[in-house]
């Protein structure tokens, strides 16, 4: 299965170009789906591989687009989802009981991380796995609290996002300045080889596209909360408590609240949370393995 023989977006050629090749493959059958993933995992047959990548590329562009606000060319990064893409269906097992939709998410965000994380130099970016975590999370933080289109955070804003992510709150301030400037609207306009501009959300939208996408997002929430029940057990009491308080409730208690109701030091509970995030992250991530996942480098 060769890369070369695959539509690529490129300078000369125009993403424009590209979207419109992409959307010509059709969409496959759950039991379309499975006999081609069969013939490539018993016979290596290329042609069904193949079959499989183009079948997705319009979920690879789709993901790939989410990933805008980092400053580097949207052509590469759409590239780079394909060649998660292409692991993802030279790994992927139809016999597990998932769509290849769902397990190649994982891929194509993987490699789009990956990429992103070699063209920011660290000195941008910083080098600890919490200011990882924060490069890669900070866009989404800001939406969720609708502050994705301003320029410096408010310190309330800040303080959220900084007690939300487990950085400190100079350094979100400092991150939030270094990416601010780069996001590419998905309105923006595009030339088209017919009269008239289009938008990046017009060749975006495709009713199969979209099923199959939030078929694959459904079904990857599902296997996530599988995964977060099951590493749960991997925790003791306390542990789980303080974890289920402060991170998975819509209101989650205070420090001080949990420092009574333990007769500690609210130190002491920031610690216990921490300690408890840290294990039932690596219990997934064990699990995700052992299902023949690939967790995101986020």
């Amino acid at each position: 299965m060769s890369y070369s023989n695959l539509p690529a977006p490129s300078p000369e050629q125009g993403l424009s170009r590209y979207m419109q090749e992409i959307r010509k493959f059709p969409m496959l059958e759950p039991e379309q789906e499975y006999m081609l993933a069969k013939a490539w995992v018993d016979h290596e047959d290329t042609d069904a591989a193949h079959q499989l990548v183009t079948s997705h590329l319009r979920l690879a562009a789709k993901i790939a687009m989410g990933y805008r606000g980092y400053g580097l060319p949207t052509a590469e990064v759409v590239s780079e989802a394909n060649v998660g893409l292409m692991q993802a269906v030279k790994r992927f097992d139809p016999e597990k009981g998932f769509r290849l939709a769902t397990y190649a998410m994982w891929w194509i965000r993987a490699s789009i991380q990956e990429y992103i994380l070699r063209s920011w130099s660290l000195v941008k970016m910083g080098t600890t796995a919490a200011q990882k975590k924060l490069f890669f999370n900070l866009r989404k933080a800001k939406n969720k609290i609708g502050a994705l289109e301003e320029g410096d955070l408010r310190p309330e804003n800040v303080a959220r996002i900084a007690n939300d992510l487990g950085v400190t709150e100079d350094e979100v301030i400092s991150m939030n300045r270094r990416m601010s400037g780069g996001d590419a609207s998905l309105n923006a306009q595009i030339k088209t080889d017919g009269e008239g501009a289009a938008e990046w959300q017009d060749w975006l939208e495709d009713e199969d596209a979209d099923q199959a996408a939030d078929y694959a997002e459904q079904d990857e929430l599902s296997l996530r909360r599988e995964l977060l029940i099951e590493a749960m057990k991997d925790l003791n009491e306390r542990e789980r408590h303080v974890l289920t308080e402060r991170k998975l409730k819509d209101e989650p208690m205070t420090l001080e609240d949990l420092s009574q109701v333990y007769n500690v030091s609210r130190e002491r509970i920031r610690q216990i949370e921490v300690r408890a995030f840290e294990k039932l992250q690596k219990t997934m991530r064990d699990l995700a393995a052992d299902k023949g996942m690939v967790p995101s480098v986020a």
